[in-house]
């Protein structure tokens, strides 16, 4: 028994006995396993126990035919994949091309040659290996390009992060400020996900996008100068609007990067948070003075985020207020700063902002 051969099984269907016998002996001088069946439904039984790696298949038989049973076999998810060769008395074009178009692999005329047979069952099984063989490499490959996709991607994602914290770092030492606003972002939106008004624009693809890209709403603050960005006392009216500029210097910086990767939709969402998240809900806000739906979706999210934390969080000029308070500031800022219907969604998570604020405290490790 060769190695091509070797524990391959071979299902023979077939309603004359001289045919099951005949070809039974020629397979199994071959080395093949041969299992025989005189009934289409006895071979279907048989099959969806213990698949055979190819069958030969008669066509005309009592009860079920040739065509059928080759319709079901396709139709089974485990047995569609099983190599047929139809043997058949039937020389009329049209039964051979129905006979491709049901899935078989080929067709042979009876009365049959020992050696046409053994050849197209062999070359076959060859294929059929084959394209096994192939599946398996290419799924393979798939999960290797995955795992580089994901690796390069990680990787992308933590320089991004590093150098978010790095502009924050310059104005806020505690280092926790990136990490709570993406949280009470993907929070917000994971809330907001399920409002019938947002569902066509947030799913979980958009969750995910936020909780990274909210990471570079600052990033912009890398160009203004230390003694303007750290003047401890009040900033003077030019003064302001040099810092106001931080969100047209970040969401430039990330243009140049999306100009590079156009299909990269975190960079996008990023550019939209950094250069609106300061936009005031009736328009009083800035760069552009956007008002309303104007202002996009993740940078209303945004500036929720930034004016929680904003508030909970000890300035030079105030101390932080308890959670109950900023809540209460958030809510009185309804129509005016902020988005009416992120009012109502963020009043629903509010204990799960005090929590993430609870958890990374100002000054801790």
């Amino acid at each position: 028994m060769s190695k091509a051969t070797e524990s391959k099984t071979i299902m023979v269907v077939d309603d004359t006995p001289a045919n099951l016998k005949l070809l039974t002996e020629m397979l199994q001088a071959k080395g093949y396993l041969v299992l025989v069946f005189p009934r289409g439904a006895m071979a279907l039984k048989a099959a969806a126990k213990h698949p055979p790696d190819l069958i030969l298949l008669d066509i005309n038989m009592p009860e079920m035919n040739g065509f059928e049973v080759c319709e079901r076999l396709k139709a089974d998810d485990v047995l569609k994949e099983i190599p047929v060769i139809f043997i058949s008395a039937l020389t009329e074009t049209e039964d051979k091309v129905k006979a491709f178009a049901l899935g078989g692999v080929d067709y042979v005329s009876k009365p049959f040659q020992f050696e046409e047979v053994i050849a197209r069952v062999s070359t076959h099984l060859r294929l059929h290996r084959m394209q096994l063989e192939l599946e398996k490499n290419t799924l393979h490959l798939k999960c290797l390009v995955n795992e580089k996709v994901q690796e390069i991607s990680d990787s992308q994602l933590a320089t991004i992060i590093a150098l978010a914290k790095l502009a924050e770092s310059r104005d806020d030492d505690t280092g926790h400020h990136v990490e709570r606003t993406r949280m009470f972002c993907k929070v917000l939106a994971e809330k907001l996900r399920h409002i019938p008004h947002y569902t066509a624009e947030i799913d979980a693809t958009y969750v995910e996008n936020i909780y990274h890209a909210a990471s570079l709403h600052d990033i912009g603050k890398v160009g203004i100068s230390d003694n303007i960005l750290l003047k401890p006392g009040k900033l003077t009216p030019k003064e302001f609007e040099i810092v106001k500029t931080h969100t047209m210097i970040g969401a430039n910086t990330l243009q140049t990067a999306h100009s590079k990767y156009p299909r990269n939709v975190f960079i996008k969402m990023g550019i939209a948070i950094a250069h609106s998240h300061h936009e005031k809900w009736d328009g009083s806000g800035y760069p552009d003075g956007l008002a309303g739906e104007a202002i996009p979706l993740s940078a209303r999210i945004m500036a929720l985020a930034d004016v929680y934390d904003a508030l909970r969080s000890k300035r030079p000029y105030k101390p932080p207020f308890t959670n109950e308070e900023s809540s209460e500031i958030i809510r009185e800022a309804s129509g005016r700063h902020f988005d009416p219907a992120l009012i109502g969604a963020f009043t629903s998570v509010e204990t799960e902002f005090a929590k993430i604020r609870e958890q990374m405290v100002d000054g801790a490790n």
